[in-house]
């Protein structure tokens, strides 16, 4: 099926369910919105998942693994190697999301999406859309075909998982060289400088900031994206696991599944998906602020705020999974708590 025909199924979140929620919420014998926005957050998934009743039993993390062509310029401290050797990692618990993974109880998904070689034990004909993008400081990215291609690939993917009962899904990343892709697609989406937008990602030197900025500069400039296009940015100046992450948020509101929001890189994707079908926007939950410069800028345009705020800047779905057991913590009160007529105890009312 193609693009144009998947968007055409993603409507507005369900306002009947959050009402419904809203008012269970009202009958839980605890003071009145004490547990301030994870109350919130539950009458959001409300919405997102089309009923009132629901739990978060299986728990998966989406990670797209890809590499960018944009490190022939200097900018990251790690060679591109370094994409291969983590992803395979992932599949042996050796990475640092493994372990947090482990705590939250949730499922890990590596993709190779476009890493520069393949991968054992993660690499599938059926989700690679080419081994790294194109060093966009030069020619564009990738084209609009493989860019399309990655967006449906991250569809795709949360239409599997969602076949396999999965209830809600964290997004993470792994791309040597993707803060600085992630810079250039919020750089403009945003409308913004991308010196104020661009960070030192993995520890840079004020010198390698500096190329990194100047590349992202001449990218912009040379490719000339469209703001008004986010697929036309994401071929152009972004990469592939950005735009199968876009894809991942997109299946979300397809599929009627909550799809958590990680960090910068994650975030940069979820305003591409929301450009190309605002409506997605619903069935984004947030996670963390990430340490990144526009790790804020980017949640305000999506009109969300973090749960979480740690100066964490690890990417790979770290701050996505770190929010999940606060979500259920607040999803168990919501479901197991009793409410004031059952313990006969007479309901607190909401004061002006």
């Amino acid at each position: 099926m193609k693009l144009e025909e998947i968007l055409k199924k993603i409507r507005p979140a369900d306002r009947k369910s959050m009402e419904e929620a809203r008012a269970r919420w009202r009958t839980v014998g605890k003071p009145l919105f004490s547990l301030g926005r994870l109350e919130d957050a539950v009458i959001r998934m409300a919405g997102i998942k089309g009923t009132s009743s629901y739990t978060l039993e299986k728990k998966a993390l989406v990670i797209l693994c890809a590499d960018n062509g944009v490190v022939e310029e200097g900018v990251t401290q790690t060679g591109q190697e370094v994409t291969a050797i983590v992803t395979e990692n992932f599949t042996k618990k050796a990475a640092s999301v493994c372990f947090m993974s482990e705590v939250a109880g949730v499922d890990l998904f590596p993709v190779d999406i476009g890493v520069a070689r393949d991968v054992d034990h993660v690499t599938r004909p059926e989700y690679k859309v080419a081994y790294g993008t194109k060093n966009m400081a030069r020619e564009p990215a990738m084209t609009r075909e493989e860019a399309e291609r990655a967006i449906l690939t991250g569809i795709r993917l949360v239409q599997e998982l969602s076949e396999k009962g999965y209830d809600i899904i964290a997004t993470g990343e792994m791309g040597i060289g993707n803060t600085t892709t992630s810079s250039a697609v919020v750089s403009v989406l945003l409308g913004r400088d991308p010196e104020e937008v661009t960070g030192r990602g993995a520890g840079l030197t004020t010198e390698g900031l500096r190329r990194k900025v100047d590349a992202i500069r001449r990218a912009v400039r040379f490719n000339a994206p469209d703001p008004a296009d986010a697929v036309d940015v994401l071929a152009k100046v972004g990469g592939l696991d950005i735009a199968g992450l876009a894809g991942v948020f997109l299946g979300g509101a397809v599929c009627h599944i909550p799809i958590v929001i990680d960090g910068f890189i994650s975030s940069a994707a979820a305003l591409c998906a929301a450009r190309i079908a605002p409506d997605c926007g619903d069935y984004m939950m947030p996670s963390h602020r990430s340490n990144e410069p526009a790790g804020g800028m980017v949640l305000e345009a999506l009109g969300l705020s973090p749960f979480i705020d740690c100066g964490m800047s690890l990417g790979e779905g770290s701050g996505a999974v770190a929010v999940l057991p606060l979500l259920e913590m607040g999803l168990e009160v919501y479901n197991r708590m009793s409410t004031f007529e059952e313990i006969r105890v007479e309901q607190y009312e909401e004061l002006n």
